[in-house]
């Protein structure tokens, strides 16, 4: 199967430690995506969003710095996982995330490239705000 790399970056005005707990903490994550997830917050934890539609398991964990996990969506070939960093640093007024995910089906590459900005990047703006 070929794969693609997914490579983004989005600067939020909120400090790292907020963008790093809307990602990892179960009930954040919700509220974002006005859907259920679990989330450990432990390496070698297991977590899942949006309804078990995307599930996987942390291999890395830096709070407030790095999330790495293996990562996949239901609708991706069985038994197939990407891998997924997010990298938090501080900037002027707010923290800058670079996110990089490797592995990603080619037939599902727009969708899921497209899909980080409608589904997690824009809405966690939106929650900052209020």
């Amino acid at each position: 199967m070929k794969t693609k790399t997914i490579r983004q970056s989005i600067t939020f005005k909120a400090h790292p430690q907020e963008i790093y707990e809307m990602l990892m903490d179960s009930k954040k994550h919700a509220a974002f995506t006005g859907t259920a997830a679990r989330i450990s917050r432990n390496v070698g934890g297991k977590f899942s969003a949006y309804d078990d539609s995307l599930t996987g398991v942390n291999l890395e964990l830096v709070p407030d710095k790095k999330i790495v996990q293996s990562w996949r969506g239901s609708d991706w070939p069985a038994g197939h996982y990407s891998r997924a960093v997010f990298s938090l640093k501080a900037t002027d007024g707010g923290t800058k995330l670079t996110f990089t995910q490797t592995g990603v089906p080619e037939s599902l590459y727009e969708d899921y490239r497209q899909g980080w900005h409608d589904y997690y990047w824009q809405p966690m703006k939106a929650m900052l705000k209020r």
